[in-house]
Formats: structure tokens, C-alpha cells, sequence
């Protein structure tokens, strides 16, 4: 079997990394935060690649390191997006013959919880802006593969719902069916 990969999908401060990291754990896979990987990449926070680059330049550079990384999937992974990875078009296309799952938060809840980390570029301190941007966004994320609503659930929850409706079964034999896109290669282990 070629390798597998689940790509979390949804605004910022959604859970991705959290419940990434939980589903990766759950599974055995690997885990990636595209945001983390991108800093790394550019030895830059992404709010400084915002600030000195601009939006356009990001969402070039974040393009890239999305390709790199379909690229270079030889183990089973679980994805964390940036917040506006997937409402990119050229992004979703790319992922396309992938699992997607969209985090669907609550505005409140997102609101709150976006408060509380400073590092986010696009969070502003005007609540109308912030919800213009996820009204925006949100037709793209309901295109994921599987919606997942977060509002009451646990990390530890959402995963069991998560692999249930990705028909995962609880057994990483059968977790997420996906083999490796055309050009890709893998040697399906996990670790």
C-alpha cells in the first residue's frame, strides 16, 4: 500500500495542530504543521513574512512548501494547514486526491481563542473584519472531503469522530485508504 496522508482544513485557531497532533499520535503517523514547516523553511516567523513580504508572497511561499511536502510524503501523515492553505485554488486542486477534514468552529469560539495568540497575521482587533474573512473563507473549506463540527467536543473525540467517518476503524492497516498520488513515492510504513 502507497503512503497515506489526512490534511486538516479550517480557520485559524480551528484546533489543526492540536487535534493533528492527537490523530497522528492515535495512528502512529507522522504529523506536520504546514506553518511550522514554512518558519523553518524561511527562518522567519510567518507574521514577518506577512509584515516584510506581504499576503501575496506568503501565499507564494506557502504554495511552494505544499507542493515540497506532497513531494516528500514517504511515510503516513497527518497535515495541519495554515488557515488559508485550502481556500487557495491551486492548493485545494493539489489536494484534492487526498482526505481533507474541515474543523468547523464555531465564530465565537474562534474569536477567543485567536485572542490569545498574538502571532496570527491576519487576526485583527475588529471583530467584523475577522468574521468577513471567515464568511470569505468558509465556502472553500466545505469542499473538504469530511466537515467535523468542534463546538463541545475534546481533541481526543474529534479524533475517534475523525476516523470513523474516514473509515479509519480504530486500525492504521486501514487508516485512509489513499494511495500515493501519481509521481509520488512511499514505502507505506509507519512509525
Amino acid at each position: 500500500m502507497g503512503v497515506r496522508a489526512v490534511f486538516l482544513v479550517g480557520f485559524m485557531a480551528s484546533g489543526k495542530t492540536t487535534v493533528g497532533q492527537e490523530l497522528a499520535q492515535r495512528l502512529g503517523w507522522d504529523f506536520v504543521d504546514l506553518d511550522a514547516q514554512i518558519e523553518s523553511r524561511e527562518q522567519q516567523p510567518i507574521a514577518e513574512i506577512f509584515r516584510d513580504r506581504g499576503e501575496h508572497q506568503f501565499r507564494l511561499v506557502e504554495a511552494s512548501a505544499l507542493r515540497d511536502l506532497m513531494e516528500s510524503l514517504d511515510r503516513d501523515t497527518v497535515v495541519a494547514l495554515g488557515g488559508g492553505t485550502f481556500a487557495q485554488p491551486g492548493n485545494r486542486e493539489l489536494l484534492r486526491p487526498w482526505p481533507s477534514v474541515f474543523l468547523d468552529t464555531p465564530l465565537d469560539d474562534l474569536w477567543r481563542r485567536s485572542r490569545e495568540d498574538e502571532k496570527r497575521p491576519l487576526r485583527k482587533d475588529d471583530r467584523t473584519e475577522f468574521a468577513r474573512l471567515h464568511e470569505d473563507r468558509l465556502p472553500f473549506y466545505r469542499e473538504a472531503t469530511v466537515t467535523v463540527v468542534t463546538s463541545g467536543k475534546d481533541p481526543a473525540s474529534l479524533c475517534v469522530e475523525i476516523e470513523s467517518r474516514l473509515h479509519f476503524g480504530g486500525r492504521t492497516e486501514d487508516a485512509g485508504s489513499s494511495e500515493v498520488p501519481p509521481g509520488h513515492s512511499g514505502t507505506g510504513e509507519s512509525q
